[in-house]
């Protein structure tokens, strides 16, 4: 099967099953990229994760869209990026009909409770597979803290603390 091709139904997988968001993708997104397919090193993916966490739009479209570009150019980037967002253009049309329909039925508001709690599980997977590539050292540590305490606690703008993050690593590494 052509680079092309498995880069289309690898991400249209992920994104069929890639509930929560972006963020919760991560762990999907890794394992296929990683470790099924071995396209990218921990390493490399991790840098992908913090240039598509800098740039504009959703995570996950952003990730499809580097490793597609990665993988086979500006045509590898729209397959990936096509083959992430498709099947929730699809879904959410379906849902909203549904919702729409059933949005006071009892057992629908419950699944979306059981849902939730597993979105946040499937966010702290994915941080916690990344962790050993992450931090590398002591300042990565800290700066992990630090950067934690100041966008969950103070509330300071998470592309400032990304930037200043960075400056701070031209410095530190």
């Amino acid at each position: 099967m052509s680079t092309f091709v498995d880069l289309f139904f690898t991400f249209f997988k992920i994104g069929s099953f890639g509930f929560g968001g972006g963020y919760a993708m991560l762990s999907l997104i890794q394992e296929e990229v990683t470790s099924a397919h071995g396209w990218l090193t921990k390493g490399e993916f991790l840098d992908i994760v913090a240039i598509a966490e800098m740039t504009p739009g959703p995570i996950a479209i952003n990730m499809a869209t580097f490793v597609g570009h990665e993988l086979g150019g500006i045509l590898g980037s729209a397959l990936a990026t096509l083959g992430v967002v498709l099947p929730s253009f699809i879904i959410v049309l379906i849902l909203v009909h549904l919702f729409l329909k059933f949005q006071q039925n009892q057992t629908i508001q419950n699944a979306l409770g059981g849902i939730r709690p597993a979105v946040l599980a499937l966010i702290a997977s994915a941080a916690l597979l990344l962790v050993e590539e992450a931090i590398i050292d002591v300042y990565g540590i800290i700066i992990a803290i630090v950067v934690f305490l100041l966008v969950a606690i103070k509330k300071v703008n998470p592309i400032i603390v990304l930037v200043l993050s960075g400056i701070l690593g031209i410095f530190i590494y």
